[in-house]
């Protein structure tokens, strides 16, 4: 099952997500209303860049399998959603998503009923490869019902909530440090100083310090490095080289951004790759 992205600079596409809704909660002909599916799984392709804007879900969601540059801003922090991990969006919580293109994930609708006692918050679980092919197959095959039931159970089950602060970043929520953020985020090469943001944005340089580390918790310089992390994570995976990849988020050395990421990350982007290939459903916790 294939769905194409239609989403693009910033329109929202509500539709997508009604239509995954409503396999969840609208009675299918030929089945009872105790045969609803309690979770459903779409394939998302993005041939060109998508934004999904602020939206709310009456399922919890679950995103993973990500190919390329996918982001997540959900309470309060942006989530750069990597190949060996997903992530979970509990009912209710507002959130706008967000590739680059050449992305494609899954996402996965999972109904209250199904997982009452998982995080009520957004965060980042392992989805192992048992879980990936169980999710897969619910979405291909028609199931006897009692066998979609117990399949939906296990999959839950199988999910481990894990560290997600490798893959979150805080976002300031003042417009004018939100607008600074953005541009980085969008072009993380970008070189500009304090002194001449604070001049962007007419504020001090003294208050722009002071504000970005109240809001996020990091200095400029920190918040920056770590921005240039999270993007770099999605080019790593979509198969970009070192020194593309460090070239795109604003390293002309290669040595230079291996060492920022290894200090970020715990380990060098040559083990992370290694970790994608092998399939180690962790390797953004892990260390060398």
């Amino acid at each position: 099952m294939t769905r194409q992205a239609i989403s693009q600079s910033g329109q929202a596409a509500p539709q997508l997500d009604v239509q995954v809704e409503q396999q969840l909660d609208a009675p299918v002909e030929g089945r009872t209303s105790s045969q609803v599916y309690g979770v459903y799984t779409g394939y998302f392709e993005c041939p060109t860049p998508a934004t999904w804007t602020d939206h709310v879900h009456d399922t919890h969601e679950l995103l993973w399998g990500a190919r390329g540059v996918l982001t997540v801003e959900a309470d309060g922090g942006l989530f750069a959603v990597p190949a060996t991990l997903g992530l979970w969006i509990p009912a209710g919580v507002v959130h706008a998503v967000k590739s680059t293109q050449g992305t494609g994930f899954y996402c996965s609708h999972i109904n209250a009923r199904v997982a009452p006692q998982l995080e009520s918050r957004t965060v980042a679980v392992t989805v192992p490869t048992a879980a990936q092919e169980l999710l897969r197959h619910m979405s291909k095959f028609d199931m006897d019902d009692s066998i979609r039931k117990r399949s939906e159970q296990v999959v839950v089950g199988l999910l481990e909530v894990v560290d997600a602060r490798p893959m979150l970043l805080p976002m300031p929520v003042d417009p004018r440090l939100e607008l600074i953020a953005r541009a980085l985020l969008d072009d993380p090469a970008l070189d500009r100083s304090l002194e001449e943001w604070s001049v962007e944005v007419a504020i001090s340089v003294r208050n722009l310090s002071r504000l970005f580390h109240k809001e996020t918790g990091m200095t400029f310089a920190q918040w920056r490095i770590h921005a240039r992390v999270r993007v770099a994570l999605g080019l790593l995976a979509a198969g970009y080289p070192v020194s593309t990849v460090s070239r795109r988020v604003g390293y002309n050395n290669p040595s230079a951004f291996v060492q920022v990421f290894r200090k970020v990350m715990g380990h060098t982007p040559g083990w992370y790759v290694s970790s994608l290939k092998a399939g180690n459903h962790q390797s953004l916790a892990g260390s060398e």
